[in-house]
């Protein structure tokens, strides 16, 4: 491995051209493969900036949602390779990418001391020599694909329902399959079974005789119960899981999968204590598998461990790899403020840079009934509240990726939409209720807003492609940690940060990641509580108490984990003791 982080997918643009921005330095990146259309769009845009031959696919033709998205990533493969045949012709100048790329290693790299030793020799042979062993070193960082597992609508034509494979996440999963990258498609938000079946038909994921794959697949999971069901149910279909990317519930942007109460750290320390058993028994199942189709696998193939949410600074980045025995840390939402590694617009990136710490929230947005991280400032939650003071709630839905409600109809509508939210209000008119309850309900109703548009707006305004009449309305979901990160940084800043070369947070209050996270919980369970304080039943109660439970246990691992902490920032080691005591404090004044 190049880089010992990544960046995860960031929404719908922001990330969807990260490759062609930051593979050409060994950084590996995720872009989502969700909306066909923004796809589309950025092929052309490419195709022109690269001199490429532009040929439009369009929605009349046959399975154009997986030609869309082979054709893009076939392109983002073609102008990586580019880049890295022009960096192995450059030179070893003050400002060349060549040199650019070497720069940004971390220093534990094999090259790392050739490179130094390079910069200093003056014999010129030995130098040239020198330089042409560096060149052996450059490798692209993986394009990776993300899809959302249960985003995946069925379509129609003329009116009739199509066939399962060309539902949105089997589509997008065939244009993955199909394109000449040999990376990973990263599932995501729980287990599709129709999707996870559709898997182990495509070739592309089948195992070599050295058990090395064309394609890999990757699970972003929550904890390690639910890691073990998915991949025991692909490996009894012949797919192995190449990499479990481990990702906090409520410590990331996007959709918050909250688990129940099982904290980041104790979730970790298991996947290290049951890392050999876990692949011992995939494998097991898999090998009996192929053995059944006339293949044998003697080596059973890698399984790599990634953790991403909430992190922060250095030393939780080298904790992290350390202590839990971990491959990589994702690091997302602060590489939302690095133009050079991902896609914001300006206004966007203007009110991220000046915001409060109360503008990052977890709200009710999301059609997916997933809470999900929002921005306060965002153009989107100001022309959803326009729209609700207008007396016209809810978005026109003209993508529908994300409908799924079926009470007013058999088809299904999006939650957001104006239809539905219309409908809704209506309903919720004719009953008796206080105002108190009137307007909460209301709320509820209304805080859904369009992520399908206003995810994809970046790109649209960064790269002037919006068609007329389309909505500029930017919706943008960073997660809190994000808030520290208070100006723009080049690409370089980020990474030496990363690697502790330099600091960039300006406030030494931070609390520690895993701290953070915890305190995220403890929130959230109160909000669960609050919202929930007049329909209390059995199964609610049980469900609060295990709850607890699993936080007091997490807090009484953090105890004892603070032995392994001396690295850490003397201000922040300090803080930690008061700050789970704080913790628990709060923990048990959580009364129903």
């Amino acid at each position: 491995m190049t880089h010992t982080f990544h960046i995860p997918v960031l929404g719908l643009a922001f990330s969807i051209d990260s490759a062609i921005k930051v593979a050409q330095y060994g950084i590996s990146s995720v872009m989502s493969i969700v909306d066909d259309e923004l796809i589309e769009r950025m092929r052309r845009y490419y195709c022109g900036q690269y001199q490429i031959p532009y040929y439009p696919i369009c929605t009349t033709e046959e399975d154009f949602r997986a030609n869309r998205i082979t054709a893009y990533l076939d392109l983002v493969q073609q102008v990586v390779n580019r880049q890295i045949n022009s960096l192995k012709h450059q030179s070893f100048t003050e400002n060349s990418e060549l040199t650019k790329y070497f720069q940004l290693l971390p220093d534990s790299h094999p090259s790392k001391p050739i490179y130094h030793a390079m910069e200093i020799e003056t014999n010129r042979a030995i130098k040239t020599e020198l330089q042409d062993l560096l060149i052996n070193y450059l490798k692209p960082g993986d394009i990776n694909v993300n899809i959302m597992s249960k985003v995946d609508k069925i379509n129609y034509k003329n009116g009739i329902p199509l066939a399962q494979h060309y539902s949105d996440a089997l589509a997008a999963l065939r244009g993955f399959a199909n394109s000449t990258l040999h990376s990973s498609v990263i599932l995501s938000a729980g287990m599709n079974p129709h999707l996870y079946a559709y898997l182990a038909e495509l070739p592309a994921f089948f195992p070599k005789a050295d058990s090395s794959f064309d394609k890999k697949v990757v699970l972003k999971v929550s904890d390690f119960r639910s890691s073990l069901i998915q991949a025991k149910y692909l490996a009894k279909r012949g797919v192995w899981v190449s990499e479990f990317r481990v990702e906090s519930g409520l410590n990331c942007g996007g959709h918050a999968f909250a688990t129940d109460g099982f904290l980041l750290g104790p979730i970790l320390e298991e996947f290290k204590a049951k890392k050999q058993s876990l692949q011992a028994e995939l494998f097991t199942i898999y090998q009996d598998y192929w053995l059944g189709r006339g293949l044998q696998l003697a080596d059973s193939p890698q399984i790599k461990y990634t953790v991403q949410g909430g992190i922060g600074t250095a030393t939780e980045h080298q904790f992290l790899l350390n202590y839990y025995e971990f491959d990589a840390v994702g690091w997302g939402s602060p590489f939302l403020m690095v133009p050079e590694a991902t896609t914001v617009d300006n206004e966007t990136l203007k009110a991220l840079a000046e915001a409060e710490q109360t503008d990052f929230y977890c709200s009710g947005a999301s059609p997916l009934g997933v809470p999900f991280n929002n921005f306060r400032p965002s153009s989107a939650e100001k022309l959803r509240l326009e729209r609700i003071q207008k007396g016209r709630p809810g978005s026109p839905c003209k993508k529908e990726y994300l409908i799924a409600n079926r009470e007013f109809g058999e088809k299904p509508i999006c939650t957001a939409s104006r239809a539905y939210q219309h409908q809704k209000i209506l309903e919720l008119q004719r009953q008796q209720l206080t105002t108190e309850e009137y307007n909460k309900a209301f709320d509820n109703i209304t805080e859904k807003t369009c992520l399908c548009e206003g995810l994809a707006t970046p790109a649209y305004l960064k790269y002037n492609i919006q068609r007329k009449k389309e909505q500029t309305a930017v919706s943008i979901c960073p997660g809190p940690n994000l808030y520290w990160f208070k100006k723009q940084y080049s690409l370089k800043q980020m990474i030496d940060h990363i690697y502790g070369r330099v600091s960039i947070l300006e406030h030494s209050d931070r609390p520690f990641v895993l701290i953070n996270e915890l305190n995220l919980y403890i929130d959230h369970i109160q909000k669960y509580i609050s919202d929930n304080k007049d329909k209390f039943n059995d199964k609610k109660i049980n469900y609060v108490a295990k709850f607890k439970a699993q936080l007091q246990a997490g807090i009484d691992y953090y105890y004892k984990l603070q032995d392994q902490l001396s690295y850490l920032p003397k201000s922040t080691l300090e803080a930690i003791p008061l700050q789970l005591e704080l913790a628990t404090i709060r923990l048990k004044n959580l009364h129903i």
